[in-house]
């Protein structure tokens, strides 16, 4: 299975990541140069890194609405469990 973190799109921030996510709320897919607006609100990344960056989140979404990932449960910590 791909995830962000295993090929290679550099090492992305918590900041990153939450710039990334608002500057594609920003830029839709028809926006004119989509890549180089969300690269340059996400600040030192490429427009080639953001790209690979949401191509990497595309493939991820498609494992899990496939049921190929595992809903994760909770083994430690308290809570509720009824």
């Amino acid at each position: 299975m791909a995830s962000m973190s295993s090929h290679g799109s550099g090492t992305w921030t918590v900041t990153q990541n939450k710039a990334f996510e608002k500057a594609l709320a920003v830029y839709d897919q028809d926006t004119p140069d989509r890549w180089l607006n969300v690269a340059k609100a996400v600040g030192g990344k490429t427009a080639e890194e953001v790209k690979r960056h949401y191509a990497l989140l595309v493939e991820d979404v498609k494992f899990i609405e496939s049921g190929q990932v595992p809903f994760p449960y909770r083994t430690s910590g308290g809570g509720n469990q009824g």
